[in-house]
């Protein structure tokens, strides 16, 4: 598994257009072809920077297929107008969330 991590600062007066928007603009991400889930969450110290992170089967699923197609377009054109600044993504590899300590060292 992929998880891109996007990190995406929106304009304080336009957090409730951007969330409705980005449910209108959500089935594109999700009907993309190794598509497996995501989360969009705002952030607790600035609440108008959210967190979408999308779970890829591969990072080729997201990065070119997804981004070079159509719907990828349309996706961020339903969102491009509400960001204050450029968004940033990477992607991580791994399995799920696993419960417990990362690395064992913490002795319990």
């Amino acid at each position: 598994m992929v998880y891109e991590i996007a990190t995406l600062p929106v304009k304080p007066e336009h957090v409730a257009t951007f969330r409705s928007s980005f449910a209108e603009v959500a089935p594109l991400l999700s009907r993309a072809k190794g598509y497996r889930g995501h989360m969009l969450a705002p952030g607790i110290e600035q609440p108008a920077q959210f967190t979408l992170i999308v779970r890829w089967q591969t990072l080729e699923d997201h990065s070119p297929r997804f981004e070079a197609s159509d719907d990828h377009q349309a996706f961020m054109a339903g969102l491009q107008d509400y960001f204050s600044s450029e968004p940033t993504v990477q992607h991580i590899e791994g399995a799920a969330f696993t419960i417990g300590p990362w690395d064992g060292a913490s002795g319990k």
